[in-house]
């Protein structure tokens, strides 16, 4: 609102609703409540209901506008820019705390006017974001093509009387969001080929003999049994402890001897090699049981506890092995997939041939009849005027020119003046 008597919605608006019966009191603009103190006032008045009509815009009634108690309808005479702008509007109504079990929500639209573009800008805009937060995209990707930028060609469509310029210019934007599409579909494909000749090939090999050395693992821990009554014996440093609760503490002291943080050798314990480290990204002390593969346990201050600890590090190799089968069986499926996603062809191939066949077709009949109206336009050649077949030819002249011989031009010295 201006305030100046001049024209604008909000004042155009509140008339009508006057001279409808609405009274003037139930009718405010939220441009009123300049301060913190009129605004919770006036929200106040809204959520009681002596405020029945409440105008604003997106960014002066978005969020922190709660006035939802009783409101049935929210309208809106415009479109917004972002989906995020009309999410917020909705937002004031569609929102906990409103005692309506139903409200209405109005969009206005002028037909054959810039508010279809708009729509259709929001339309593009939201599929984009539903695309990354859905997470539905198969290439687990997307890149923006930039449809929602309003092109130099798009607004002379808007403008251009002749239906055949609107319909190029529009083919113009058409096809390059379809090339841009199909060079975006050939990356990915090309990422998906170098996938598979090297990084699944190689993944799945890695997997396999991952496995095959779990295995190997699962048997050493098979053969070395330990026994819940009797403690099969650690061996530290050359000393073999048979006593579970000497061991542990054993350990601990070989913790506090580590001349570093490296790994160093203690001994061997059911089959596995024993070393000790200090893991300083976690900052803990680790006991490493090795085999084939490395498993590292970390150390706590109880002695038996320890010993605890390194028996479920070697007792769990069945859920490892299972854990190693589902990766590969994954990266198996992956890896069908993706050779599926290869094989497939750029889905709006044939529409952009098409699209393409008749923007050349309007191009070249936008050129024939920019042709015609060139010659229409040029004027009338008099008499006098030489036609373009009466004009002698330049080749034809340097031809005859060189076949005419030099004439020979006297000898004259710089000293000469004036023809002397």
């Amino acid at each position: 609102p201006k305030g100046d008597g001049s024209f604008n919605v909000y004042d155009d608006i509140r008339t009508k609703l006057l001279n409808a019966g609405v009274p003037e009191q139930e009718i405010e603009f939220i441009h009123n409540a300049d301060t913190e103190n009129k605004k919770a006032e006036l929200f106040s008045k809204v959520r009681s209901g002596q405020v029945r009509v409440l105008l604003g815009s997106t960014a002066k009634m978005g969020a922190g506008t709660n006035v939802q108690t009783l409101l049935v309808a929210v309208h809106h005479l415009d479109v917004g820019w972002r989906p995020s702008d009309m999410t917020q509007r909705n937002g004031r109504i569609i929102r906990q705390g409103n005692q309506n079990k139903q409200v209405y929500v109005y969009n206005y639209v002028t037909e054959s006017t810039f508010d279809a573009y708009l729509y259709q800008t929001l339309e593009n805009k939201q599929k984009f974001i539903s695309q990354i937060m859905t997470s539905k995209s198969p290439m687990r990707s997307c890149d923006d093509i930039d449809e929602q930028a309003l092109s130099y060609a798009e607004i002379k469509a808007l403008c251009a009387g002749d239906p055949r310029i609107r319909e190029k210019m529009d083919l113009d934007v058409q096809v390059a969001k379809l090339k841009v599409l199909r060079g975006d579909f050939q990356n990915q494909k090309y990422r998906l080929e170098d996938k598979l000749l090297k990084t699944f090939p190689e993944e799945i090999q890695k997997q396999k003999t991952r496995i095959a050395a779990l295995q190997q693992d699962s048997q050493i821990a098979a053969a070395h049994p330990q026994d819940k009554e009797n403690f099969c014996g650690m061996t530290i440093k050359g000393m073999v402890y048979d006593d579970k609760k000497a061991a542990g503490e054993r350990l601990l002291l070989a913790r506090q001897e580590m001349p570093n943080a490296d790994m160093m050798l203690l001994g061997t314990y059911r089959g596995f090699e024993l070393n000790i480290r200090f893991d300083s990204f976690k900052n803990e002390h680790q006991a490493v049981l090795r085999a084939e593969l490395s498993y590292p346990v970390s150390l706590g201050d109880d002695a038996r506890g320890n010993i605890t600890r390194l028996d479920n590090a070697i007792d769990n190799f069945a859920d490892r092995i299972a854990d190693a089968e589902n990766a590969l069986q994954n990266l198996e499926q992956q890896k069908q997939a993706a050779e599926v996603e290869v094989a497939k062809p750029f889905a709006q191939e044939e529409e952009l041939a098409e699209k393409s066949a008749r923007l050349a077709e309007l191009n070249a009949l936008l050129n024939i009849d920019r042709d015609r109206r060139s010659s229409q336009d040029a004027p009338e050649e008099t008499e006098e005027t030489e036609t373009p077949a009466t004009r002698p030819s330049v080749l034809a002249a340097l031809g005859e020119k060189t076949n005419q011989p030099e004439p020979v031009k006297p000898f004259k010295s710089y000293l000469d003046k004036e023809g002397r």
